[in-house]
């Protein structure tokens, strides 16, 4: 779960620009939504709450794979049968999740969300899975057998069984896009954070940036670094709230889509950039990479930076770390 991972830290002091911030939490998209906007009065911030609610709920009911009618759940209804003709938003959203699926090697991959879940991080496991059941847990994982026709605008899954979803991506993407559409309708600032995966505009009332408290893995309770976030996005993924260990080893709850093993050396990953979306695909890639392969994606984008954090509690971070981040890898 991400709500642990990040703390918003909004310092209320004089204001003298007349602007007030208003701030809701809700659930969207099955997860916590904490909406903070800044405007020129309460009535407007609240308005402007409600049009980003509306907006993540149209998002949803697009992408959910838990949500029968939804496009993509006709997609997966329809794997190994027929393409599916979706909204160029839903097309675009899969476009974009398969580049970072083929940019990392499949560390991320859209096709995940077919992967059997044989392992269990509620503390009922007692041993692990059998190698057998895990090879045969990612059998209809593949974003190679994921078809796109731009033409036409069709998602075709080649495989019966197959699914895609957007568990990764879709919350950073929700976040991203209110944003967008928040900066449109003339609001000078707001923070997003999309269960953890956050999305910042503009400046808080006293004109200070936003800032973000990057939680500690190694004690609980406790803030690692604060983060000024003014306009960008930050997503960390990490194993330290839901991992098993046999042998001496932890296990996260980050699975190699390849492999069906649990990633294992890292305990948390901190992605900053200009998009969520791809912040968070990012950090769950590089969970799954390892420490080397996760900063050597990283140097193929500098427009992003990252903290790695390891299981024995050494933290490394890309050398462009206090950049600003202005271009998307795709």
């Amino acid at each position: 779960m991400k709500e642990a991972l990040f703390v918003l830290l909004i310092f209320l002091v004089s204001n003298t620009n007349a602007q007030v911030l208003r701030k809701r939490v809700t659930q969207l998209m099955g997860s916590r939504f904490e909406i903070s906007i800044v405007a020129e009065d309460s009535l407007s911030a609240e308005r402007y709450i409600d049009t980003v609610i509306a907006e993540v709920s149209r998002i949803e009911n697009l992408i959910s794979d838990w949500k029968p009618d939804s496009q993509i759940s006709k997609v997966n209804k329809n794997a190994g049968i027929r393409p599916v003709q979706v909204d160029p938003e839903v097309f675009a959203l899969t476009e974009r999740a398969l580049h970072v699926s083929e940019i990392t090697g499949g560390a991320f991959d859209i096709s995940f969300a077919a992967m059997e879940r044989v392992w269990k991080f509620d503390g009922s496991m007692t041993e692990m899975p059998t190698a057998k059941a895990i090879k045969k847990s990612v059998k209809k994982v593949g974003y190679k057998h994921v078809i796109l026709d731009k033409k036409n605008g069709t998602i075709f899954l080649k495989r019966k069984g197959m699914k895609i979803g957007f568990g990764a991506t879709g919350k950073g993407y929700a976040a991203d896009h209110c944003r967008d559409r928040m900066i449109s309708m003339g609001v000078q600032a707001g923070i997003i954070n999309a269960s953890g995966d956050m999305s910042a505009w503009g400046k808080q009332p006293d004109g200070s940036d936003w800032l973000v408290g990057i939680a500690n893995p190694m004690e609980q309770d406790t803030i690692l670094a604060v983060v000024p976030l003014s306009h960008g996005a930050v997503t960390t993924s990490g194993n330290y709230e839901q991992f098993v260990v046999f042998n001496g080893i932890r296990y996260s709850h980050i699975i190699n889509p390849a492999t069906g093993y649990p990633a294992t050396g890292l305990c948390s990953v901190t992605v900053f950039g200009p998009s969520a979306e791809v912040a968070n695909g990012f950090s769950t890639s590089i969970m799954v990479l390892g420490k080397d392969k996760g900063m050597a994606l990283m140097e193929q984008y500098p427009d992003y930076k990252c903290i790695l954090i390891t299981d024995d509690g050494t933290v490394f971070s890309t050398p462009n770390i206090a950049s600003e981040n202005q271009k998307l890898p795709y």
